[in-house]
């Protein structure tokens, strides 16, 4: 099987899969955020280095006042249980987005589990939160203005991104069977294969990730040029 280096995950459906079963949208992010515990660890199995995953987007602060307070409360939950597990296995966490909008304690814990684990090398966890792509390119944009910069070439836009010295995604994974990306990673995704599943998130699972990696082991990754040329 090949494994990709980077896998990106937009992990939608879980209001979806709450309302399906009669449960508050809330339970269904719990039941997500199990999930992500699952697939982090299948990545750090099967050796994929980097995992990236969408868990609040810039637009997110839009829904309901009660799901966005249970989704923060979630967050740090998920820091003071998983950190140190994760620590413990060896892999990075990180988050990206525009941080400076949440609450202090909230900073306060992403910096904790950031500084924690910031010389783990089994594994790399990424997680983006108030996070928007076209958010990230006009921040990294600004950088370079700031910095007095004349003329601008891809790499040098690479290097101001919240992603910068990380590669980009070789597989972008969306569940819930919706077609399209979401503001998410816009200028990282340019050449990453991208599957789209019907499975809701909460019910993506390791046998669901085997399934998404075996079908991104078939497809011919070409960047540009013919197939001749890359035999």
């Amino acid at each position: 099987m090949t494994i990709p280096q980077h896998i990106a995950n937009i992990m939608d459906g879980n209001g979806r899969w709450a309302k399906k079963r009669g449960l508050p949208r809330v339970e269904g992010h719990r039941r997500g955020a199990e999930s992500l515990r699952e697939i982090v660890k299948a990545c750090n199995e099967l050796g994929v280095k980097y995992l990236t995953v969408y868990a609040f987007s810039t637009e997110n602060w839009a829904r309901p006042k009660e799901e966005v307070k249970f989704l923060m409360n979630l967050f740090l939950e998920a820091i003071n249980t998983e950190v140190e597990k994760l620590h413990k296995n060896n892999v990075r966490i990180r988050f990206f987005g525009r941080l400076g909008e949440f609450s202090d304690q909230l900073q306060e814990k992403m910096n904790w589990a950031m500084e924690l684990t910031k010389n783990d090398t089994a594994g790399n966890l990424n997680v983006m939160v108030n996070y928007g792509g076209r958010a990230e390119i006009v921040d990294a944009f600004n950088k370079l203005r700031d910095e007095g910069r004349g003329t601008i070439d891809e790499e040098a836009v690479s290097q101001n991104l919240y992603t910068a010295g990380i590669p980009d995604p070789d597989l972008l994974i969306r569940t819930a069977n919706e077609m399209r990306v979401s503001n998410f990673l816009l200028w990282q995704i340019a050449y990453a294969e991208i599957y789209v599943t019907d499975v809701y998130w909460p019910d993506f699972k390791k046998p669901q990730l085997l399934k998404a990696i075996e079908e991104y082991g078939k497809r011919e990754r070409r960047f540009g040029k013919t197939s001749e040329q890359l035999q």
